[in-house]
């Protein structure tokens, strides 16, 4: 017996952090600001499991009904915590703040109480020294299991509400196991079998349909209809349709609408391609459907693009998917271009090639680990794998709703040594949109060839290099690994949009 509680120690400490983890990274998903979210949430948790602990002094008969109580409720509740979140956030969304923290700390209290319960279980049969020693040696062995196995293999193949719901299962597969036990000590262990059995239904039914309800809940949050949706260790993929107009979302936020993308991706592109006529080489960091890579394959002196994107199951969508590849015009399978699935920042550490011209085209800095490659560490590798007279560009949020963010990326570039030339352009489904091209020497602009695109001009293209007052330059910080102070305006102020 004393054996078989050691074991269920482990199982619900895996549990309570099972659950804490999923609400940082849910929230993290839903709300941004990754540092933030789970900051609090782990606060917030262990606080409760400090009241918990508090609580359970009070606890002083039936120690072990009580136990098998706690395990279903936390499995109960726990479980089902990623689902009520998720609905929450699409039908409730004004109340998500309030009703994840008290998620939290209800599911922090109910474990709280679980350690010492145990604890007192077991004193009949251990010295105090062996049983404190063993308890927390099996409470560690489980957080750090589930620590492992979270982005290892949960996260990414089960997904956040799954996870839970797995965990909610192993809670209550513990309370049968104290219920067997304990047998002979329980006079009313059918009541309790009853309540444990409607538990498990109740969790196996949430588990089996858990796709249905994300489905239901995404159905909602997007408008038009979804063709498309994926979770992978990375991001949540989605790609929706209305008429012809597809759409991609990556943790629900917009990258592109196929109604004005060759905008953005021109403005990205041509103007300083077309300013190396010399150009053979060219690197894309991000970018992973395809665009911008085919707006680089209109130069017919292009030999090779490298593509680096850290989600394979992007690539791979946007390169067999048939309307998304008719988008790209078949992009990612040009013979040219090579895709490499990695982190850009590693990879680029470990790069020795050259390239006459660099786009970046990572998502917004809305979270520390997109942060990162925008920093003055991060742009001193793009420095070294330019050619002699190379020129990257990167996209570098709106000027107008995020004007500091912007001009934070240009000091940064600044900061490492390039020169920088600052534009911008509108595209209808983002606003004015920023972009900033950098070298070692001053931009001299070639006049764009009309052939190849649909909204720049020879007679447009100077304009985009021309900011009103309301966008000029502003002062700010540069951007580096240990302040990311990038990411702190860009949450200032596109919280103000969204309001």
């Amino acid at each position: 017996m004393q054996h078989a509680l050691l074991l269920s120690v482990f199982v619900i400490a895996s549990c309570g952090l099972a659950y804490e983890l999923v609400a940082g990274a849910l929230s993290s998903y839903l709300l941004g600001d990754s540092v933030m979210q789970f900051s609090t949430v782990i606060g917030c948790y262990l606080f409760a499991m400090g009241v918990g602990s508090w609580l359970s002094k009070y606890v002083t008969r039936d120690l072990v009904v009580t136990f098998i109580r706690i395990e279903l409720l936390v499995g109960v509740l726990g479980g089902f915590s990623a689902v009520g979140l998720f609905l929450i956030f699409t039908y409730l969304g004004g109340a998500f703040k309030l009703l994840l923290y008290l998620a939290v700390f209800g599911v922090g209290v109910l474990v709280g109480l679980e350690i010492p319960l145990v604890m007192r279980i077991l004193k009949r049969d251990l010295a105090f020294k062996d049983l404190v020693s063993q308890v927390l040696t099996f409470d560690y062995l489980g957080a750090l299991a589930v620590s492992v196995l979270f982005p290892l293999v949960l996260a990414p193949h089960l997904g956040m509400m799954r996870t839970a719901l797995l965990f909610g299962l192993l809670n209550v597969a513990v309370a049968f196991w104290a219920l067997h036990l304990f047998r002979a000590q329980l006079p009313g262990r059918h009541l309790l079998r009853i309540q444990a059995g409607g538990a498990m239904a109740l969790l196996v039914a949430g588990f089996v349909g858990a796709g249905q309800l994300t489905d239901l809940a995404e159905q909602h949050v997007y408008a038009d209809e979804i063709i498309h949706a994926e979770s992978t260790p990375y991001q949540r993929i989605v790609v929706t349709r209305w008429r012809d107009d597809l759409r991609l979302f990556l943790n629900g936020n917009l990258q592109f609408s196929s109604h004005d993308e060759y905008r953005y991706h021109e403005a990205l592109v041509h103007p300083g391609l077309s300013s190396l006529p010399g150009a053979r080489r060219v690197l894309v960091l991000g970018g992973g459907d395809g665009l911008a890579v085919r707006e680089i394959l209109k130069y017919p002196k292009i030999e090779s693009v490298a593509l680096v994107d850290l989600d394979a199951a992007m690539t791979r969508l946007f390169a067999t998917a048939p309307a998304l590849v008719a988008l790209n015009h078949g992009a990612l399978s040009d013979p040219r271009v090579q895709v490499i699935n990695a982190d850009a920042a590693q990879w680029l550490e470990g790069d020795r090639a050259h390239y006459d011209f660099i786009v970046v085209d990572f998502p917004d800095p809305n979270n520390f680990a997109l942060g990162k490659l925008y920093t003055a560490a991060f742009y001193r590798l793009l420095e070294k794998r330019l050619s002699a007279h190379g020129r990257l560009v990167v996209q570098a949020t709106s000027p107008f709703y995020a004007r500091q963010s912007f001009w934070c990326v240009v000091a940064t570039l600044e900061e490492v040594g390039l020169k920088t030339a600052p534009y911008h352009a509108m595209v209808p489904s983002f606003g004015e949109w920023g972009y900033i091209l950098a070298g070692r020497s001053e931009f001299a602009p070639a006049t764009v060839d009309p052939e190849k695109t649909r909204f720049l001009t020879p007679e447009t293209q100077a304009d985009l290099f021309r900011f009103p007052a309301d966008m000029g330059r502003v002062p700010v910080e540069v951007n580096r690994l240990n302040n990311q102070v990038l990411v702190r305006y860009f949450e200032q102020e596109w919280r103000k949009v969204i309001r």
